[in-house]
């Protein structure tokens, strides 16, 4: 809904004095006609949550968490909704935005953690893996007219960008139809990976009519990996500044949440593909099978075909990736590596290794890299990082000594940083004490969300 500028202010004034006075109606109310006011500050500089906090209206905070409400964001005081329900006393809305006070355990948030959507991590599209050895079923897909396909070069996507550099999200994956890439397909070096089917919008409650398409199967999605000249490619694409990215670590966070969930499994099965187009167990040659999420050994009497074996399916490496936080509870532990951007900090990270569990994993990375011992460790979220086929799990530990020794091998530096300087960092226009990792990366949201759950009194 299009609200003009005067009328949004208006409009604005109401939810939040909604807000502060507990009219949840009201404000459910409001959100549905703009959904844009759930994080927007008065003059104050207050959210709606925060002022709901303050005033201790359970409800209203409920309903505003419930519609995805940003609950890490900081007042002028540097102070999140947790902060203020704690500071005025309202126990039952400060257990609400989840935390707890056991011992050690004091400086990390409570059990009922809210679920956290990370970058890449966004499914658009229903895998549906059960159809992947269903070969009729499969072929009559790729031959639909309305099926979806990316090309991928070098394990880049074709992606077309605005010519505003200055804009997110600007990058969009280039789609083609069948017709278009028939002649690709027909190559024996050639990958199709099936991704799935587009998920079905679910109809809204006040609409009588049935959703568009019911009755017909929703498009299919596939990647094709082609060695084919780039340059030749790039002919196929009717649409202007179409492009391969060079530097994925950087190129692809541009794209829009949803294209990026896609291109997160697209490009790890194709990755995963061009490492193992040979037989680990025998050297002899592989073939990609159920769609694209198998391959197997063209060799009769690999043990390989008797059995399951990981080598046989994609690779997913999990990776520990930790913020751990001062026993003070008011600092948290950063470092760099010499290949980052001058002035950046981020969390320190490292491969789990076999037979050993997350928590020691983090423990092991943490005293390797920087010295620093760490006792209780909690799991926050998890991300998948398709550079090439990792999964990120988030967690935040906490610190059992303080003196930092670090790795030079590792890192090249470490320190301890106080949340006023990391709060500066994330949310304030002057020049910042260091460079916070981008906001598409588990990094900056472990440092987000550890701001929010840590009081400010």
């Amino acid at each position: 809904m299009s609200v003009p500028p005067s009328a949004e202010e208006e409009l604005q004034e109401k939810f939040l004095d909604a807000a502060a006075r507990g009219h949840v109606t009201q404000v459910t109310s409001l959100l549905s006609r703009v959904p844009s006011l759930i994080n927007q500050t008065g003059n104050s500089g207050w959210t709606a949550l925060m002022l709901a906090a303050r005033h201790g209206h359970f409800h209203v905070a409920e309903e505003l968490l419930s519609r995805g409400c940003d609950k890490f964001s900081v007042n002028p005081s540097s102070q999140t909704a947790y902060d203020v329900a704690k500071f005025w006393g309202h126990r039952h809305i400060s257990n609400l935005l989840g935390r707890t006070d056991d011992g050690c355990l004091r400086v990390l948030p409570g059990s009922d953690l809210v679920p956290q959507e990370n970058y890449f991590s966004r499914e658009t599209l229903d895998r549906l893996s059960a159809k992947r050895t269903d070969t009729e079923w499969m072929e009559g897909r790729q031959r639909d007219a309305e099926t979806v396909y990316l090309l991928f070069s070098s394990l880049s996507p074709m992606v077309s960008c605005s010519e505003d550099d200055g804009s997110e999200g600007r990058m969009k994956l280039c789609r083609f139809r069948c017709e278009a890439v028939r002649d690709l397909l027909q190559e024996p070096a050639t990958v199709l990976v099936f991704l799935g089917v587009e998920r079905r919008k679910k109809p809204s409650s006040s609409s009588s009519s049935p959703p568009q398409g019911v009755g017909k199967e929703p498009p299919a999605w596939f990647a094709v990996g082609t060695d084919e000249d780039a340059a030749e490619l790039l002919k196929r694409c009717r649409e202007k500044n179409c492009l391969f990215p060079k530097t994925p670590n950087r190129d692809l966070l541009k794209l829009s949440e949803e294209e990026a969930g896609v291109v997160a499994q697209a490009r790890a099965v194709l990755a995963w593909h061009s490492r193992y187009s040979f037989c680990p167990t025998c050297g002899s040659g592989t073939r990609p099978e159920e769609a694209g999420h198998k391959r197997s050994c063209l060799n009769a009497d690999c043990r390989s075909l008797r059995g399951v074996h990981n080598t046989c399916y994609p690779r997913v490496d999990p990776v520990v990736i930790m913020l751990v936080i001062h026993p003070d509870g008011n600092q948290c532990l950063l470092g760099r590596k010499k290949i980052f951007p001058v002035g950046l900090f981020s969390c320190l990270a490292g491969f789990i290794e076999p037979g050993e569990t997350m928590e020691e994993a983090v423990r092991r990375e943490v005293e390797e890299e920087s010295g620093v011992k760490v006792g209780p460790v909690q799991y926050v979220s998890c991300q998948p990082w398709p550079m090439p086929s990792n999964l990120m799990i988030g967690c935040l530990a906490v610190a059992m000594s303080t003196d930092i020794k670090v790795d030079e091998n590792e890192i090249e530096e470490a320190r301890w940083f106080p949340r006023q300087q990391v709060i500066d960092s994330l949310f304030r226009g002057e020049p910042p004490t260091f460079v916070v990792p981008p906001r598409q990366t588990i990094a900056h949201q472990l440092i987000r969300h550890w701001v929010g759950i840590n009081a400010n009194l």
